[in-house]
């Protein structure tokens, strides 16, 4: 196909889009609380955003099968630059929280389809090399947001956060709509729109528990057995649909199998780190924000530069080597990261936190090549979509656990929130010494169960990293892409 270097940066751009879009809104909260009040609506600024991606993940993935990558990618984009525009002219925090879920719904779209794009232009063999490219947006996305998120809160309005990928986003579409010359096939298709509807209650349902299981309370348990009711619905109707939203059959085959599980699992172990250490590097170690946000940069690097590396070895190697090789990195860093913790090192904790990034880029950047390859072409957009929602599921659900494993362990013996005061600087320069001390004590205990419950799901990601099919690599298949 021609224009294939040009296709390949209008998706990496596209992914920059919905990449930067966490990291560059987690530096301006502040700003925009500060602003708009509602503190405690603040979680759902984030949480509304990700219930709406995440339930339209594989709908988006089965649509663009179904009607074209292009077509459906652009309807994404659109819906989320819409919610962006109006994100930034939110006059209360209610009104931000709906804006949110208007672009989230648009961002459910955008990762799985322009990875779907990228491997329908490209060979197995090619995927594995441009992985690293891929890759290096995530790592640049989260050193870049949040030193221009800061800028921007500090020099302009907060709503430039929010307006920045617009143009962006116009740039792509017009990119692909210029290079990408996709023909889907003209019949007309028999839309699953029961199985669409048992989708969004269901995976709702789940993500609504999950996100929102401390404020919920006993409520969460009543809403997980009504989003398993709602799978069971949506197993049944997926059946005996002529043309399923979720095909059933995709999974009988052992390598997207293994895919969907591993990557759920890689999602839950990574959390640990990404969620928790900037809490014990500021609350227990009381340094600033930045050493805990150069610890997650690190991470971010290591990323695609094991996935870039992982890329070329996957090439003489295979699949499952390279995903049981990521997998031991990983359950390596993992257990690292509480022995050193305990010692007080945050060289330690940073270098941790570089090989916990080197397993994750192994692991997902093989897990989607590897995906990608054993699809069809007429299912490789649910495929795709499949392996960014379950790993997206998988993040959900890690932090739901260990923060469950965290306020357990805490108990209830402290007036207002321990986490929170010692990350608070104003209120643990009030503390007394004795206070502080016990405080801290307990916020350290609290979370080195959470960094060893961490490891425990490494251990469980390392040994589902041994269902991928050996023998099997990039190089060793014949498909090519589609002209």
């Amino acid at each position: 196909m021609p224009n294939r270097p040009l296709i390949l940066i209008a998706c990496m751009l596209t992914m920059f889009m919905a990449a930067i879009e966490g990291t560059i809104v987690a530096t301006a909260i502040p700003s925009i609380v500060a602003d708009l009040g509602g503190f405690s609506l603040f979680g759902w600024v984030f949480g509304a955003y990700m219930l709406a991606q995440s339930v339209t993940i594989p709908i988006y993935g089965r649509l663009a099968d179904l009607y074209g990558r292009k077509r459906v990618l652009f309807v994404g984009t659109a819906i989320f630059l819409t919610g962006s525009s109006l994100c930034g002219l939110a006059p209360n925090m209610v009104a931000l929280i709906g804006f949110r879920f208007l672009q989230g719904l648009g961002a459910g779209a955008i990762l799985p389809i322009a990875s779907t794009i990228v491997g329908d232009i490209y060979t197995p063999a090619e995927r594995a090399k441009i992985q690293g490219y891929l890759s290096s947006v995530w790592g640049f996305a989260g050193v870049v947001g949040p030193l221009l998120g800061a800028f921007i809160v500090s020099h302009m309005p907060w709503s430039v956060i929010f307006w920045i990928n617009v143009p962006i986003g116009i740039a792509t579409i017009a990119a692909l709509a210029l290079f990408y010359p996709e023909q889907p096939q003209r019949r007309r298709h028999a839309i699953d729109y029961p199985g669409a509807v048992l989708m969004v209650i269901a995976v709702g349902l789940l993500m609504t528990a999950l996100f929102q299981a401390k404020a919920l309370g006993w409520w969460t348990f009543g809403l997980l057995g009504l989003s398993a009711i709602a799978f069971v619905a949506l197993f049944a109707q997926e059946r005996t649909a002529s043309e399923p939203l979720l095909p059933l059959g995709l999974w009988r085959n052992r390598m997207i199998l293994s895919g969907n599980l591993g990557s759920l699992a890689i999602g839950a172990t990574m959390m640990s780190t990404t969620a928790f250490l900037p809490v014990y590097i500021q609350g227990v170690m009381g340094l600033p924000v930045l050493a805990g946000g150069t610890a997650l940069a690190l991470l971010s690097t290591a990323w695609p530069v094991a996935s870039t590396l992982g890329g070329r070895l996957m090439m003489v190697t295979s699949y499952r080597f390279n995903i049981i090789l990521g997998g031991a990195i990983l359950l390596f860093g993992s257990a690292m990261l509480p022995l050193v913790l305990r010692g007080g090192s945050l060289i330690g904790a940073d270098i941790a936190a570089a090989i916990i990034g080197a397993g994750l880029g192994l692991c997902s950047s093989t897990y989607m090549v590897s995906v990608q390859s054993a699809a069809a072409q007429h299912q490789r957009g649910i495929a795709t979509a499949s392996t960014v929602f379950t790993r997206q599921v998988g993040a959900a659900l890690g932090t739901a656990m260990l923060g469950a494993v965290l306020n357990l362990r805490l108990g209830d013996g402290f007036a207002g929130d321990p986490v929170q005061t010692l990350m608070d600087p104003i209120s643990r320069a009030a503390l007394p010494a004795a206070h502080l001390a016990t405080l801290t004590l307990a916020v350290d205990d609290a979370l080195h169960l959470v960094f060893w419950s961490g490891a425990i799901i490494a251990v469980i990601a390392c040994a589902l990293t041994f269902l991928t099919p050996a023998g099997i690599g990039p190089g060793r298949t014949h498909e090519s892409p589609k002209p």
